[in-house]
């Protein structure tokens, strides 16, 4: 497969779905290696093959999987049923595709947002399925998910929350040509969740995933504690992945569990910034169709709440320049916590998952201009701190202004009243003094429309730093 880039703005959080979801928050990318030949062909329902597993032959394998297909949307149905949705609710939704699978099979994502594919002031969230193409339960969900937010829409608040704040990327199938063949790679045997630039040093399944020695032990990423918080989150609200007996609380640590190098979540969380969850859905990879409504069902409320989290939890806000109000795409940091984001380029907003009931110095930061940071104390709902920061340097006298520098008539006035006699120079000073006042009500003005965000119900007064 070719290199496929998921670009999506400020992709804040992200689910792989098969037996598997995922979540994250950033770009994700996908390299292929070449053909290296089938071996031998096996069948497990563990997704991690922490079992023992039962060895068939390709025939046997293909005819059994076939008929554990039975049921499921095929790659054209699929496709089908992804362009009807986007004919049903083409207000709410956009389709687009990133690229092709090896036998040509589009990638098609579904956006479903208020404005969808206008750039906004929002987080996004990507789910991802059928990373592995013999775990086809992700294809089936997310259809059902797109089409539960199009049906409740301004009807539930789940819903309407969702559509009107966050941009939602949905891709069914990462790997159409796998789950045609009923193989786990792709058409050239690529493991798809294996094939990520390995970051080498370094379920609900969280970072990291791979240990720095190849051992199976706890290896936690600076943002173990929010990883640790989001996982519950999903767990908690899934019907009984919370009352795992194997898991405590439904959650581990991928390094302990079973180690793996070159997956998504740890590629996408080192190299994009990204959030990324792995969760295990179903104990089966090909569970009888008829049991979809009733994995839908269990994995509803968790799916959503996961996406509202980019809302209703962490903190977000927005960066500008003092000097002509700006947007800055400045960086964000927290104090104690090796991880650093950006803020976006066109609307310098910026948006950091972190653990609620928790006390962080957040720090905002970019060249040319002064730090600055605040301290908070973030409660159960989300935080908004705004930052205005201060150029370092002053701009010199013999650039051109922009926007609306009001320092310039300052340094320009003295010149004209010395070309400018008598009486002519007093209605020069009083013509001067209208526009600084004028120019500083434009550049507050500017500002503060910048710090408008869209307000929810409830939402607590932005902290302006």
């Amino acid at each position: 497969m070719k290199l496929i880039v998921l670009n999506l703005s400020l992709l804040f959080l992200s689910l792989h779905l098969s037996s598997v979801f995922h979540f994250a928050i950033a770009k994700g990318g996908l390299i292929s290696s070449n053909f290296s030949g089938l071996g031998d062909i096996s069948y497990v329902g563990s997704a991690r093959h922490l079992f023992e597993e039962k060895k068939f032959s390709m025939q046997e394998h293909i005819k059994r999987l076939n008929k554990l297909a039975e049921g499921y949307m095929s790659n054209a149905e699929l496709e089908k049923a992804i362009k009807e949705f986007n004919r049903r609710c083409s207000s709410i939704s956009r389709v687009y595709s990133i690229g092709e699978s090896v036998l040509g099979v589009p990638l098609w994502v579904i956006e479903i947002s208020d404005k969808p594919g206008k750039e906004e002031p929002e987080p996004a969230f990507k789910f991802i399925g059928n990373v592995h193409g013999d775990e086809p339960v992700g294809r089936e969900l997310l259809l059902l998910l797109a089409n539960w937010l199009c049906d409740n829409y301004m009807q539930h608040p789940l819903a309407t929350l969702i559509v009107n704040n966050v941009h939602l990327h949905i891709l069914p199938s990462l790997n159409p040509d796998g789950f045609q063949s009923r193989l786990r790679g792709n058409a050239k045997n690529v493991d798809l969740n294996r094939d990520f630039p390995d970051q080498g040093a370094l379920v609900a399944n969280y970072p990291w995933d791979g240990t720095t020695d190849e051992k199976k032990y706890y290896y936690a990423c600076p943002d173990d504690k929010t990883f640790r918080f989001m996982a519950s989150l999903y767990s908690n609200s899934h019907h009984n992945m919370s009352l795992s007996k194997e898991f405590p609380g439904g959650i581990t640590n991928g390094a302990k569990w079973y180690p793996i190098y070159g997956g998504m979540q740890d590629w996408n969380y080192i190299y994009a910034g990204c959030f990324e969850l792995t969760l295990e859905i179903s104990d089966d990879k090909w569970p009888n169709a008829s049991e979809i409504p009733v994995l839908w069902e269990f994995n509803r409320m968790s799916m959503l709440n996961l996406v509202a989290s980019l809302v209703k939890t962490g903190i977000q806000g927005r960066i500008f320049s003092s000097d002509y109000g700006s947007p800055l795409a400045a960086s964000i940091s927290i104090k104690g916590i090796n991880s650093t984001i950006k803020a976006g380029k066109v609307f310098a907003d910026y948006h950091r998952l972190l653990t609620p009931g928790e006390k962080y110095e957040v720090v905002a930061s970019m060249p040319g201009y002064k730090s600055k940071s605040t301290r908070i104390m973030l409660g159960e709902e989300a935080s908004t701190v705004d930052f205005i920061l201060d150029p370092v340097v002053a701009a010199r006298d013999d650039l051109l202004p922009s926007r609306c520098d009001c320092s310039s008539f300052e340094k320009r006035e003295q010149k004209l009243i010395e070309l400018l006699p008598g009486q002519h120079s007093e209605i020069l000073i009083i013509v001067i003094l209208i526009l600084l006042f004028l120019c500083f009500l434009m550049k507050r003005r500017v500002i503060l429309n910048y710090l408008r965000p869209k307000q929810m119900a409830g939402q607590k007064r932005p902290l302006v730093v």
